[in-house]
């Protein structure tokens, strides 16, 4: 039995992602407001979960729930690395730390991957599909945001993805392609939210930062209205 577990996706996360677009952290990064001291540490704590899924996807690839979705092409952890390097200099690996919600996110990934490797599409779903819908936009206001040239944003590049609208045809497609019943499809997406909301638990811990750089007020008056970010996609933080 198949199911249209992208569609899934999509429908079953409408929520958690409009949640996510209107954290205080990402509102501000929307509009042009990005600290480079809370956006490293992002990028440092990226670069921890995303090496825990590229790990785990590598050792799990001839999986019959991996394997569909498996594609090396869309690893960002050599990304990140890149952008640390410029951020925190030849010493990076010895500078960044991860936040206690980041270690909580690569843990999960751990564990599903040791115990329920049926729910990992949840976790590619959630970052990789965000990362290639909104990249170029994201790429654009960071480097605006903090003078940035052509080093810091690796992060948003897909180097070998040449027509990304395409890949996520196909990615849709694999998801698609799962064999999965019902009942595990409702606990794909059941986890996609969840990863949804370790996401915002560690946007919530850069805000402390942010507050700190720009200042209460400027946070208050940037988070305060409400304001949708719509790609009509679904999928994680994207901007128009």
């Amino acid at each position: 039995m198949t199911v249209n577990l992208a569609t899934m996706l999509k429908e079953g996360t409408k929520k958690s992602h409009s949640m996510a677009e209107n954290m205080g952290f990402i509102k501000c990064f929307l509009k042009g407001v990005v600290e480079k001291n809370s956006y490293r540490k992002l990028a440092a704590n990226l670069y921890f979960v995303y090496g825990a899924m590229e790990e785990e996807m590598e050792r799990l690839k001839d999986h019959p729930l991996i394997k569909p979705i498996y594609f090396p092409e869309l690893n960002r952890q050599p990304s990140l690395a890149k952008d640390l390097q410029f951020f925190y200099g030849s010493n990076w690996k010895n500078e960044i730390e991860i936040t206690p919600h980041g270690q909580a996110y690569v843990d999960r990934i751990r564990e599903i991957a040791q115990n329920s490797p049926e729910l990992f599409a949840a976790h590619s779903y959630t970052r990789y599909l965000g990362d290639l819908s909104g990249g170029q936009i994201l790429k654009n206001i960071a480097q605006k945001a903090m003078n940035l040239d052509s080093e810091g944003t690796a992060f948003y590049e897909f180097e070998t993805i040449d027509d990304e609208k395409a890949f996520k045809t196909e990615y849709r497609q694999s998801l698609n392609d799962l064999p999965v019943d019902q009942e595990t499809a409702d606990r794909i997406v059941q986890e996609a939210n969840d990863a949804f909301g370790m996401n915002m638990k560690m946007f919530q811990e850069l805000e402390g930062n942010l507050i700190m750089a720009i200042g209460k007020m400027l946070f208050n008056t940037l988070t305060t209205r409400r304001r949708r970010n719509q790609n009509n996609e679904g999928e994680f933080v994207t901007a128009e």
